[in-house]
């Protein structure tokens, strides 16, 4: 089924943050946009401002007729909803193309050039300021982020006459093999989502498949020195990048006063003076990497030059809170130990002078189990480090796998302690806190309000 064949599109699950995005998307194009959803909310309601038929109740007989046309009419569903349900049986039984988010976004590839970030991170934030310049030069784009952009506050960016749209590549659950990118950047490939993937091995396979993915008169762009072994189609131009190395790279990087600049090198043409709106130091790196798509893609020196310091930033992404002489606090979604890594140098080389404290919440325990000597290794880069209770998501606990394994092996010498997240408030009120950053993907994030207060009213 070609996308712009459909002529109606129905979701079964139309309120999620990504089905969401997709409804907006549709309604973009023309097409009749509606769905179902189990409860009522202020993006449903939202989306029905826009144009889309939302109802809430399980009944086949509220399938507007234009949507029980099989043959011009595309299926969108949520895993969350269960197999039975009676609006999933219907079109099942009747033969209608059922397909998941992932897999849209794949047909979108197909249809418009797709400019894609996929890696163990660096993935959202080089994917939101990839679709940052496109979208404030003359060639604008759509794009499906996997966060909320600070500068346009959402995670969809629409356009009507862009030919290239901006996707987060994500291996989890192999999702990525879906997609047919035009250019891609791949950022990282240490180990995660092991309890997909079994083994290393085969975490290194999907990203090796991946590359095959890509459209033969298309672009990989790979960063220098990662465990990759590309199996491009003929045709594919592939270069690399890095922050002092690679076809695209840095030179004469000027770190002070809170503030980063370099001059970028290109295959592409060369830009003096490259200003970072975020400046912690990984985003020199992300920076390089959006940069070479938006020269892809036909971005000018010039635009990439003057949007560069404008670029706002991700939510929970290097996310500083407070920033003044004094005190610094900031929130950062790094649940993998490299992430982490990358996250506290970044702070360190902004603040070289300042006691850096970080408070970490593990993510699932199989990663704990996994990589606890890695997470403790990355955070000793810290002076101070907080442990959290594993936040579980998914997962169910394992015996023996606490906290308890990280803080065991931090090293020597470092100020730690173990609390719950009732026990932190307390214990962040009464220390000497300089720079504080609050490290994890689970739902650490609804703390920094109230720290943020603490902080404030020290």
């Amino acid at each position: 089924m070609n996308i712009n064949s459909i002529k109606s599109v129905y979701f079964i699950g139309a309120g999620g943050i990504g089905m969401s995005a997709l409804v907006r998307y549709f309604l973009s194009k023309g097409k009749k946009v509606a769905g179902y959803d189990r409860t009522q909310s202020e993006l449903t309601d939202r989306l029905i401002e826009e144009g889309a038929e939302i109802h809430y109740e399980e009944n086949i007989s509220l399938i507007p007729e234009e949507c029980k046309d099989k043959d011009n009419t595309l299926v969108i569903y949520t895993p969350a909803i269960p197999l039975t349900h009676k609006e999933f049986v219907y079109f099942k039984e009747n033969g209608f193309e059922i397909l998941k988010r992932a897999q849209v976004l794949g047909m979108i590839t197909k249809t418009e050039k797709g400019l894609c970030v996929a890696g163990t991170h660096g993935k959202t934030t080089t994917s939101t300021l990839t679709a940052h310049l496109l979208h404030q030069s003359h060639i604008g784009c759509n794009a499906f982020l996997g966060g909320i952009s600070k500068n346009y506050k959402t995670n969809l960016l629409l356009s009507d006459t862009s030919e290239y749209v901006v996707i987060e590549a994500d291996e989890f659950d192999r999702s990525f093999h879906w997609l047919t990118p035009f250019a891609t950047v791949i950022t990282a490939t240490d180990s995660d989502h092991l309890d997909i993937y079994g083994t290393r091995e085969a975490y290194l396979e999907s990203f090796n498949k991946y590359t095959s993915l890509i459209r033969p008169d298309g672009y990989l762009i790979v960063k220098k020195g990662i465990d990759l072994s590309p199996r491009v189609q003929d045709g594919v131009k592939t270069y690399s990048y890095g922050i002092n190395e690679g076809d695209f790279k840095a030179e004469n990087i000027r770190i002070g006063n809170g503030k980063i600049i370099f001059d970028y090198i290109s295959p592409f043409g060369n830009i003096k003076d490259i200003k970072l709106g975020v400046p912690v130091y990984v985003n020199i790196e992300n920076g390089i990497a959006a940069m070479a798509l938006a020269q892809i893609a036909g971005v000018s020196n010039e635009e990439i030059k003057s949007a560069m310091p404008t670029f706002g930033g991700v939510d929970r992404r290097f996310d500083f809170k407070i920033k003044e002489d004094n005190l610094v606090f900031l929130s950062d979604y790094a649940h993998h130990p490299a992430e982490i890594k990358q996250s506290i140098s970044s702070i360190k080389a902004l603040y070289p002078d300042k006691k850096v404290t970080a408070v970490f919440q593990p993510h699932l325990y199989t990663r704990t189990r996994d990589f606890y000597k890695e997470f403790a290794e990355s955070l000793s880069l810290a002076d101070e480090i907080i442990l959290l209770d594993i936040y579980p998501a998914r997962e169910l606990p394992i015996e023996g796998v606490t906290s308890k394994l990280i803080y065991d092996n931090i090293a020597s010498g470092k100020t730690k302690s173990l609390c719950s997240k009732d026990e932190l408030p307390e214990i962040i009120r009464n220390k000497d806190i300089k720079v504080l950053i609050t490290l994890g993907a689970g739902d650490i994030d609804n703390m920094v309000p109230q720290i943020y207060n603490i902080l404030k009213n020290k």
